[in-house]
């Protein structure tokens, strides 16, 4: 992947390719001009003077470095976020990612472990804990959520058996269904629970409470009643606090995007310093939740990690996939995160910045540099001072701004994350 995007244009590369094109010409055009001026105005031997100018010209002004200037920074940016531990799968994501103005985030494995634990089970009048807890884990068994695993952890560490079930479904966006001993139980949202048309303000309190926490809610309905409400808690990474600090601190701004109801995401949101939330969101609509962001605040990276991410991810301008997701995310983004956590995105933010710094550095110095040097090859300073450009040292000048280039680009070996940089510069000073 790293050698594919080490090869790929860039859309600056574009820029290069047109500028070049009229360069050319343009020096051939400058050099046959010298040639005349020289052989029709110049002292004798006029046609040796006006030989050696021209092929001077034509010396100084060859687009090596031009042609240098962009692949050289996007090798060695690339080498060097693969060291880092941000390997872009697409080039053009190194120049992309310079200009997003929002990074947009999911909550579930992104932010958080993504090993949720089961937290608290409210049971309503009439029913028992065990016999719930069984059934709902019963149903939990065939579901991949990780919430799911949760409950079906929790009840196997209490010692609960757990019946067959028969007629499973899942409901997506909602939650899941299923058949215990011939009883119909639903677990999932609150959404879901009021699409069967329960009341879930029995639990008004309790659902408010574990929101505030910043726990996920569920609830439970079994032959058709609401029987319980059950939480679960999925702690945050200990890095995303970080990550969000440097991203702020590079002047974005922070969205979450989530399928988690809207007291429990504001409640993470606070707590991580989000600047925007857009909670309770189905798998299809995270893809309009981009297309709303993008519209609001302009170029977008989106960071994900499951299967209903990829889409959103393939919206984004760059997408992002945490490497520690499924395949189908990673296939689908743009730019893959090996850590599996939040702090590689400033780091491919920043390095995306630095290259294309260097590569603007680049081309100003190549572009510069054969610009003011062609008038002196053609001999501007002879008449005045009597000065004029050998063939041989118009030949070390273009080497050298072919050497100013490479060295310029190696300078990215030095690249340090925003992270790694503030931790060096907070660490105390030998006295």
């Amino acid at each position: 992947m790293v050698e594919q995007a080490q090869g790929s244009k860039l859309p600056i590369q574009a820029l290069v390719d047109k500028v070049t094109m009229w360069f050319v010409p343009a020096v051939m055009a400058a050099a046959a001009l010298t040639f005349l001026v020289w052989l029709i105005f110049g002292p004798q031997p006029a046609l040796t003077f006006a030989l050696v100018n021209a092929v001077a010209v034509l010396i100084i002004a060859c687009p090596c470095a031009m042609g240098l200037a962009t692949p050289t920074s996007i090798m060695v940016g690339t080498g060097r976020g693969a060291e880092l531990g941000v390997l872009f799968r697409k080039g053009e994501a190194l120049q992309l990612l310079k200009d997003a103005k929002v990074v947009a985030v999911d909550k579930t494995g992104t932010l958080t472990e993504g090993r949720p634990t089961l937290t608290d089970l409210d049971i309503a009048e009439g029913f028992e804990r065990q016999d719930v807890l069984g059934k709902i884990a019963a149903v939990e068994t065939k579901s991949e959520h990780p919430i799911a695993r949760a409950i079906v952890e929790a009840a196997g560490n209490e010692g609960i058996s757990i019946p067959d079930i028969t007629d499973f479904e899942s409901v997506t966006g909602f939650g899941v269904k299923a058949l215990v001993n011939g009883e119909q139980i639903e677990v999932g949202a609150d959404r879901y629970m009021r699409k069967l048309g329960l009341d879930v303000d029995v639990f008004a309190a309790s659902a408010e409470r574990l929101g505030n926490e910043g726990k996920t809610p569920l609830y439970a309905a079994i032959g058709g009643r609401l029987a319980a409400i059950v939480a679960v808690a999925d702690p945050i990474k200990t890095t995303t606090p970080a990550a969000i600090a440097a991203l702020h601190a590079l002047g974005l701004k922070v969205a979450m995007i989530t399928g988690d109801n809207r007291r429990t995401a504001e409640a993470i949101a606070r707590q991580l310093g989000i600047d925007e939330v857009i909670a309770e969101v189905l798998p299809e609509g995270k893809v309009d939740a981009v297309r709303k962001l993008k519209a609001e605040h302009g170029q977008l990276a989106f960071i994900g990690d499951g299967i209903n991410d990829a889409p959103a991810l393939a919206e984004a301008d760059v997408g992002l996939a945490v490497g520690t997701g499924t395949d189908i995310a990673i296939e689908a983004a743009d730019v893959v995160l090996m850590s599996g956590n939040l702090m590689g995105v400033p780091t491919a933010i920043a390095l995306s910045r630095a290259t294309i710094g260097n590569i603007r550095q680049n081309l100003f110095w190549a572009f510069a540099y054969n610009t003011a040097l062609i008038p002196v090859a053609a001999g501007v300073l002879y008449p005045a001072w009597g000065i004029l450009l050998s063939p041989i040292f118009a030949a070390g000048a273009m080497a050298l701004s072919s050497v100013f280039v490479l060295g310029n680009a190696l300078r990215l070996r030095g690249f340090r994350s925003p992270i790694e940089a503030t931790k060096s510069s907070q660490l105390p000073t030998a006295a």
